[in-house]
């Protein structure tokens, strides 16, 4: 689910999205030419899914577009996307604390009814490996990113302190591990002699 904040007041905006929903239903206009959702400007919005429970992404975006016919949002202007998870003490109990765990540059995005995010080109940082990778989406297979899971895109440029690539068919967990790609058409390079280390999100030379 996702919760969306603006200067007017999240009841305001619950409002005009529960009167866009309502007028979907009504009669009157074919479906084809039926116009239905609400589109909100200058927004703040937070998505916790359901399949990621310990995980929230926040993003700004310019203008956002609600269809609930679709069960889809997309949000374009897009700024300040964040992935951020739930610290737990060693009994496993939720400490109120938040870590960033990865950071999302995208042009625009959507979101479907399973809290997934497809986009046609995206940045995505992975923040505790210090990974940085420009994926490469086309309009039959777009950028993709499952909740709970990870990532992936046709086409995936990678830099990281002991790895870096160019990726096709990539698909990629949160962690950094490489599930699946296209081997004839990748290639990658290691640097096996570096001694720099990935801590708390920043690149700090070996000893």
């Amino acid at each position: 689910m996702y919760r969306l904040g603006q200067k007017f007041g999240l009841y305001a905006l619950l409002a005009i999205l529960a009167f866009a929903a309502v007028f979907a239903f009504l009669p009157g206009g074919s479906g084809a030419s039926a116009q239905t959702g609400a589109t909100l400007q200058g927004v703040k919005l937070a998505l916790y899914p359901a399949r990621d429970p310990d995980a929230v992404w926040t993003f700004g975006a310019r203008s956002v577009v609600s269809d609930p016919l679709k069960g889809e949002t997309h949000l374009t202007g897009l700024s300040g996307g964040e992935r951020r998870l739930t610290v737990r003490d060693a009994g496993g109990q939720p400490t109120g604390r938040t870590t960033l765990d990865a950071r999302l540059d995208a042009p625009d995005l959507t979101i479907d009814a399973q809290d997934d995010l497809t986009t046609r080109q995206a940045r995505i940082t992975l923040v505790q490996q210090c990974a940085v990778l420009a994926l490469k989406g086309t309009p039959d297979q777009p950028v993709r990113i499952e909740q709970g899971s990870g990532f992936s895109a046709p086409v995936a440029e990678m830099t990281s302190p002991l790895l870096n690539g160019h990726v096709e068919r990539l698909r990629m967990t949160f962690g950094f591990v490489i599930e699946d790609a296209d081997d004839r058409r990748s290639t990658f390079t290691s640097d096996l002699d570096s001694t720099a280390r990935c801590v708390g999100g920043r690149l700090v030379p070996g000893t």
